[in-house]
């Protein structure tokens, strides 16, 4: 089931609005739908979605050695996020989820998410989350380490 994306343009017209293609995401994570995402409606509810960024995102920072659960001093706190839709996903399958940096901050960093449908080149919704790096106890910002920074550039894609 697709969901059109179009918004008023200026002038009053309607325009759709392009989502990233799979290939300028350099990261990727695989999400299998489970029961209980879909809604009444038939497909994953949009919540599900904000879960899936979190879950790809954290397993990437953790993976790579920059997030640690227990006892690091840096965690990042979500200020941000919002997605836009233009196909429903239903379980059950998997999708894969690309992301990459789109904005680097000096304490925060905004990444880019696009959810495919398996083989699909079209993204079915796309999204951004923002990390604010804040000292696990003070819960102040806290600048980019600089290992930190160096990782995360490495993952910038164009917006």
């Amino acid at each position: 089931m697709a969901f059109p994306l179009e918004h008023l343009a200026q002038g009053g017209k309607l325009e759709k609005s392009k989502l990233l293609p799979r290939d300028v995401y350099p990261q990727w994570a695989k999400i299998q739908t489970q029961w209980a995402d879909n809604d009444v409606y038939g497909h994953v509810n949009n919540a599900v979605h904000y879960g899936w960024f979190d879950t790809a995102i954290n397993s990437w920072l953790i993976g790579n050695g920059l997030l640690r659960l227990s006892g690091g001093k840096l965690i990042g706190l979500v200020v941000e996020t919002g997605c836009r839709y233009a196909e429903a996903v239903c379980y059950p399958e998997a999708v894969d989820l690309g992301f990459g940096v789109s904005h680097l901050g000096r304490t925060s960093v905004t990444y880019r998410v696009g959810i495919f449908r398996e083989r699909s080149v079209s993204a079915a919704a796309e999204g951004h989350f923002t990390h604010v790096m804040v000292d696990r106890t003070s819960r102040r910002p806290v600048a980019l380490p600089a290992r930190w920074r160096r990782v995360l550039s490495a993952q910038m894609i164009e917006a």
